[in-house]
């Protein structure tokens, strides 16, 4: 006997011994052997028919898949219950969707092909292969499969990474190996998705198209659960250099930023995509965009003048060292992370989410290591009025619910899909999140007459909804234990978190605090990490992680690190050579401001205060602790109503309504022209002096002096309007509130 036949013996006797609609596929072994050699295996219902359906979208959440099912045929969403897709297919409907006496009859195939009308069209021609598979499945008598049939433990795609040119295509190649060592190319079978189809684009037979942009682009590939990557780098075109102060660091500006370990792993990959950086930003940027950035307050005109005035080499880290001890500093990050992780007065009540906003504000206040932090959250034990970081299991009720909001806060991961079904992107099962919810399962509260307590108290065994099976508590990417850890679990988890070997934590809030800095997280959206979703450049997450820990988890530490490399400190002024990069940080770029943060630079510089519904006079739109306090600006500009755990519930992205309302506002106009304003007050005190006037205009409201062409533009629309001085300084500072410079931080 050959070796082929042996190969193919012991493939058959991996499959089972009873040959249940044996069939054959024309597709070459992937282990070396001859390409035209054939393979024979029984049909396997969820190898062969389930990934085909998953194929073509019809156990998809706009299909089949979806809750209600449609058109009264329901499928499980992407394949993950095969056992009741199986009776679907063949038992529902009285057996009309699957003929085995007249397969072409099946309504599976005659819709699917177009031959009776079907709402989601043609799916699968007549001649193509899996057609022909579904129909001599349904002549072999809808079999399902032998339980010990090989399943599918993962899948290579090939090849793994490529440096392409700007509009070219390069196919892939996928490959499953099964449990019994069998390798099988699935390619047709697999489902393709880009990262970013701005960059490369994938169509469904896994043809990769590059476009116009350079950069770094994963494609992922899909088979019954199991997932892989096809990592891209487009570089830009080769060119001339550019043209003198096209690039680089502008002359005389951040001379006091040397390389941090930072810079180096960003130019490399710079280098890679043929990009040059651009120039490092102005004094006045910085000072902007960092007071924006650190605090999300404007610079008040004095501190404009006197960080200019300062010719101190290190007076840009001097400035974040001043900006991390102000209390602004504790608001501003509270408000970030109330949002996160849901300080909701409807469910909480007034004093109990006061209680946990004044625990996360108090932790930013004093600098609490991060670590210790996420340890608070997690073991939270006692009488809430003395553990108000408890409330947090007051706020997401469930276990489950409680496990899928830490981990995407803390970890960064989303599982809460793997609930119902295999993430269907990433390698999460229902194990994997059942073994996380039964961390929260003793998770109880008790009233006292000291008030309400949280405690740990035994719960029943975590079941598998499909199997029956005890989950125990295990962390993600961690062995289940044999039996139920001793004691409250919530502190395994906590000690797992916050070890300096976890792969996730640190990752996770590096990513976050990178994001918020540079206008783009190295992994995006900051809260959907997986294998599918790989960082722009790990190198520098890994990095940035590594110092993270080193420094005990010190936010202000890392705070220090980012602000003071010089790609933070970069112009967004692009060249010819960036200004089609949106995700390597060669430019900085424009990030709208937060709807609190816009709101209170508005009533910074219109020189007024607000008075908000319930709070006390004088409180500013980042001290809100409370994210129903009713407020039509702050609403429209994006505040999220804290329901989720996603970063996503913040809108950010600008809309026609909103420019209309900075526009029309009447209450915009008031704040022009009220008596005791900033235009009012230095019109009164500028009487003539029109060169002062637009000075101190521009320094209140976009915190830097003007040019000389605005200086002189401004300066005739005032002497043209000297009859009404102050409504011409209104207009102008309208204008300026009007500005982009003014609505995003640059």
């Amino acid at each position: 006997m050959n070796s082929l036949s042996r190969s193919i013996r012991r493939v058959l006797a991996g499959c089972g011994r009873q040959l249940i609609g044996v069939f054959v596929l024309a597709t070459p072994l992937t282990n070396g052997f001859a390409a035209e050699a054939t393979k024979s295996r029984p049909f396997h219902f969820e190898t062969d028919v389930v990934s085909i359906l998953s194929r073509f979208g019809c156990n998809s959440s706009g299909c089949h898949g979806k809750a209600e099912g449609q058109n009264g045929f329901k499928l499980s969403i992407f394949g993950f219950d095969p056992n009741a897709d199986h009776i679907a297919l063949t038992s529902e409907s009285r057996g009309r969707r699957t003929n085995p006496n007249a397969p072409e009859k099946s309504l599976l195939l005659q819709k699917s092909c177009g031959d009776v009308p079907h709402g989601g069209g043609v799916r699968i021609r007549k001649d193509s292969d899996e057609y022909r598979v579904l129909r001599n499945w349904i002549a072999n008598g809808l079999p399902f499969g032998e339980p010990t049939a090989p399943r599918v433990t993962s899948i290579t795609v090939t090849p793994r990474e490529q440096v392409m040119r700007l509009k070219t295509t390069q196919p892939l190649k996928v490959v499953a190996k099964f449990d019994n060592g069998f390798e099988e190319e699935v390619t047709r079978h697999a489902k393709f998705q880009s990262n970013n189809d701005g960059l490369a684009s994938v169509d469904e037979h896994g043809l990769v198209s590059t476009h116009e942009t350079p950069g770094d682009v994963a494609v992922m590939a899909n088979y019954l659960g199991a997932v892989d990557v096809f990592r891209v780098l487009i570089p830009r075109p080769a060119t001339s250099p550019l043209p003198p102060g096209e690039g680089g660091r502008r002359p005389g500006e951040g001379s006091e930023s040397p390389s941090t370990f930072i810079d180096p792993l960003v130019e490399s990959k710079l280098t890679k995509l043929n990009i040059q950086p651009s120039e490092g930003c102005s004094d006045e940027d910085f000072l902007r965009r960092a007071f924006l950035d650190v605090i999300g307050t404007l610079p008040k005109p004095d501190e404009v003048r006197r960080f200019l005035e300062n010719k101190q080499p290190d007076r840009r880290a001097r400035l974040i060292d001043e900006l991390l001890k102000r209390p602004e500093y504790a608001d501003y990050w509270a408000l970030k992370w109330s949002d996160l992780l849901r300080v909701e007065r409807p469910t909480l009540g007034h004093a109990g989410a006061h209680a946990y906003y004044r625990w996360m504000r108090d932790s930013f206040a004093t600098n609490k290591r991060f670590d210790k932090f996420a340890r608070e959250l997690l073991t939270a034990e006692g009488l809430l009025r003395d553990q108000p970081a408890g409330y947090v299991f007051k706020a997401v009720k469930q276990p489950g619910e409680q496990s899928a909001t830490i981990s995407q806060v803390l970890l960064g991961t989303r599982i809460e899909c793997a609930k119902c079904h295999h993430h269907p992107f990433d390698r999460w099962s229902q194990t994997d999140y059942f073994g996380m919810e039964a961390f929260f399962t003793q998770v109880a509260f008790k009233p006292t007459p000291q008030g309400e307590m949280l405690l740990a108290r035994d719960s029943g065994a975590t079941k598998h909804p499909r199997t029956g099976e005890t989950v125990f508590a295990h962390a993600l990417g961690e062995p289940s234990p044999e039996k139920s850890p001793e004691g409250d679990r919530r502190k395994l988890l906590a000690e797992w978190m916050t070890s300096p070997k976890n792969s996730f934590f640190a990752r996770n809030i590096v990513n976050r605090a990178w994001a918020h800095f540079l206008g783009r997280g190295l992994v995006e959206p900051v809260d959907d990490v997986r294998l599918t979703n790989p960082p722009t450049n790990p190198e520098l997450l890994d990095a940035l992680a590594a110092k993270f820990i080193e420094s005990g988890f010190d936010v202000h530490q890392l705070i220090r690190a980012i602000t003071a490399s010089r790609t933070y400190q970069r112009s967004t002024r692009p060249n010819v050579t960036n200004e089609r990069d949106e995700q390597n940080y060669s430019r900085a770029l424009l990030k709208r401001l937060d709807a609190e943060v816009l709101f209170d630079a508005v009533c910074q510089a219109t020189g007024t205060s607000e008075k908000f519904a319930g709070v006390p006079d004088g409180s500013r739109a980042i001290q809100l602790w409370d994210s129903q306090v009713k407020h039509d600006f702050l609403k429209l500009f994006g505040r999220p109503v804290r329901a989720t755990a996603c970063e996503c519930e913040r809108a950010t992205e600008p809309s026609v309504a909103q420019v209309l309302h900075v526009l029309n506002s009447p209450e915009l106009q008031s704040k022009l022209s009220d008596e005791s304003g900033t235009v009012a007050r230095l019109v009164r005190r500028y009487p003539s002096d029109n060169s002062a006037l637009i000075d101190e205009l521009y320094l209140t409201v976009i915190s830097r002096l003007p040019t000389a062409d605005e200086k002189s533009a401004a300066a005739k629309y005032l002497q043209d309007h000297a009859s009404a001085r102050r409504q011409a300084a209104e207009d102008l500072v309208w204008s300026l509130l009007n500005s982009l410079e003014f609505v995003f931080n640059h």
